[in-house]
């Protein structure tokens, strides 16, 4: 088994391509990773990497060697999963991507009782600012909203989620409400700087006719918290989901505004590869999480 164990680790170093991070993940030194690879290849009589002080990078030799290996290794895993299937308790480890305001307020939570339902289960959760590749950084499962763009993976919606146009009292009181999308141009919209769309574009629709205006405001943020937080405080009109605001909604601290008119999908989707459909931890853990967000929306939770 040796030869699947160093087949794992030159995975692991392939995907960071740093020792570093590699040995940080298995909690282990960066020599001793270095001194691993070294024997493999050795073992091999091939150099799998080239090494530089920064970086780095695979030889052909490497390249064939991932390639096949991570087949390998995927099908090894297929195998332990429908060995494990009939499983009664889920057990190993799951590495997950989130957003951070997402991942803060409703991920963590849901893993923590996850984990103390399933304590053979280890979950590592990664927030990140804009959604990684599940392919290219090893992750099992990745938390989306929206449309899923990826054709090559699964996707599995855990919760409804619209998005809305909405405002505090107190600056529809001073400003007025708009009655049509053009009508935001008059006013000061706080805009939220996310992934790689355009700034300060927002997309509406009812039925045909479709709408997209260019905002402005005197604030913006790449922080969804921060940017709510400027909403509260009277200071413009802002596009946040449902899951974020509905309890500020039922007390009357926002507004919605333009309700005729639909923005883009908000949609929540767990997505994995089509290599993990098969996982028990991994079916346990969506199956949790979808019941964990549903019953946290009915319970009117922020």
């Amino acid at each position: 088994m040796d030869g699947f164990s160093d087949l794992n680790l030159f995975a692991l170093v392939a995907r960071h391509r740093n020792l570093a991070a590699a040995a940080r993940e298995i909690g282990v030194t960066p020599p001793a990773v270095s001194k691993r690879l070294a024997q493999l290849e050795r073992r091999l009589g091939v150099r799998l990497m080239n090494r530089t002080t920064r970086r780095l990078s695979l030889t052909a030799e490497g390249e064939l060697y991932l390639a096949n290996g991570s087949r390998i290794l995927g099908e090894l895993q297929e195998l332990e999963q429908l060995v494990t299937r009939s499983r009664a308790e889920p057990t190993g480890l799951l590495r997950v991507n989130a957003s951070f305001g997402f991942g803060r307020a409703r991920i963590a939570p849901a893993i923590s009782d996850f984990v103390a339902q399933f304590p053979a289960m280890k979950i590592q959760l990664h927030l990140t600012d804009r959604p990684l590749s599940l392919q290219e950084e090893g992750f099992d499962l990745g938390i989306r909203f929206g449309e899923v763009p990826d054709a090559r993976v699964n996707a599995r919606l855990l919760m409804k989620n619209r998005r809305v146009v909405c405002a505090s009292p107190e600056y529809v009181a001073r400003h007025g409400k708009p009655t049509l999308p053009h009508d935001l141009t008059r006013h000061a919209c706080i805009v939220l700087r996310e992934n790689d769309s355009a700034y300060g574009t927002w997309h509406f629709s009812r039925g045909k006719r479709v709408e997209t205006v260019k905002v402005d405001g005197p604030l913006a943020s790449n922080d969804g918290s921060a940017v709510l937080w400027w909403a509260l405080q009277g200071r413009g009109i802002v596009v946040r989901s449902e899951w974020e605001i509905n309890a500020y909604l039922a007390r009357g601290e926002l507004v919605p505004l333009l309700d005729d008119w639909a923005l883009p999908s908000g949609d929540i989707h767990a997505i994995y590869l089509e290599r993990n459909q098969l996982s028990v931890k991994l079916r346990t853990f969506v199956d949790f999480l979808g019941e964990y967000l549903r019953k946290g929306t009915t319970d009117g939770v922020p």
